[in-house]
């Protein structure tokens, strides 16, 4: 349980970024308000998003109506069209909706991205095998990131990092990683954002803790989590950079307390730089 110290700073932390928000809301409303045609692409793209979000287990139709915040009916009908279209699948067995085919079929117009993926998977198979843990590949996608890859075989319980699954950056230190990278300005809005999510879907059970990983973090200068958020998993991010030297994702390396304890946080942290390097050299070849 957190203490109340550490309650009052994440409570303030919170302010702050609320504070920030406000500054910044009439800019965001400047435009008007939303036309019905705009509406309801967006609702049908924050459908898809959260859909994409659980590729492994998929959802109900009551479950992913409260997540995107849209009555049943209006996600029923919306869910008929995309599966029409065969953006979404619905599964026989227990009626769950999954991503559909048309979701991959679309990927394959970014043959430069397909071809960095295939890369990407060889590299981060020989990073696992070396450094004796498993190592992830997460992408950015806008407030959130997408896990992209991930190889290795070392049982960690607890992680959700798997192909496909999006979570707020926040959540995980490959993708604190990203967030240490950005303007101070636009990192406090990522947060709000984030902290909103989480507790939308868990509650502030969490937050205490992903409080300590970012500070942790920062105090050493790329994503670490030792046992933070879950209790016997450490983590380490760092970022990776493509084209212009924009960062677009993170090489994360998930272990366990033995083999990646605090100790050998220098030389995980000069391996993840070497490899996150020779990552975002690939990622330019191929115009990312």
């Amino acid at each position: 349980m957190a203490s109340a110290h550490e309650l009052n700073r994440l409570q303030e932390m919170l302010t702050m970024d609320m504070t920030f928000l406000a500054q910044w809301a009439p800019a965001a409303t400047a435009t008007g308000p939303e036309r019905p045609g705009t509406r309801s692409l967006a609702r049908g793209i924050k459908l898809l998003r959260a859909i994409a979000s659980r590729p492994q287990f998929g959802w109900r139709l009551s479950d992913l109506a409260a997540a995107c915040e849209l009555d049943r009916a209006t996600v029923h009908r919306m869910l008929a069209c995309l599966i029409e279209e065969r953006l979404v699948a619905q599964c026989a067995s227990d009626r769950h909706y999954l991503p559909g085919p048309l979701m991959y079929e679309l990927g394959l117009a970014l043959p430069d991205r397909v071809q960095f993926q295939r890369h990407a998977e060889a590299d981060l198979q020989a990073f696992a095998r070396r450094m004796g843990g498993v190592a992830v590949l997460l992408l950015r996608s806008g407030n959130e990131y997408v896990c992209s890859v991930r190889a290795g075989t070392l049982p960690v319980t607890g992680s959700v990092l798997y192909p496909g699954s999006r979570r707020p950056l926040f959540t995980s230190a490959g993708g604190v990683a990203i967030l240490q990278t950005l303007p101070a300005g636009e990192a406090r809005a990522v947060l709000l954002d984030n902290v909103a999510q989480e507790v939308a879907r868990c509650g502030a059970g969490r937050l205490a803790a992903l409080q300590k990983m970012r500070e942790r973090s920062d105090r050493h200068g790329f994503g670490v989590n030792l046992g933070d958020v879950v209790p016997g998993v450490h983590a380490f991010g760092m970022p990776v950079r493509g084209s212009g030297d924009a960062v677009f994702g993170s090489l994360s390396l998930l272990g366990t307390p033995e083999r990646h304890g605090e100790a050998r946080l220098d030389i995980l942290r000069d391996e993840l730089g070497t490899a996150a390097a020779a990552l975002g050299e690939a990622a330019r070849q191929f115009n990312l």
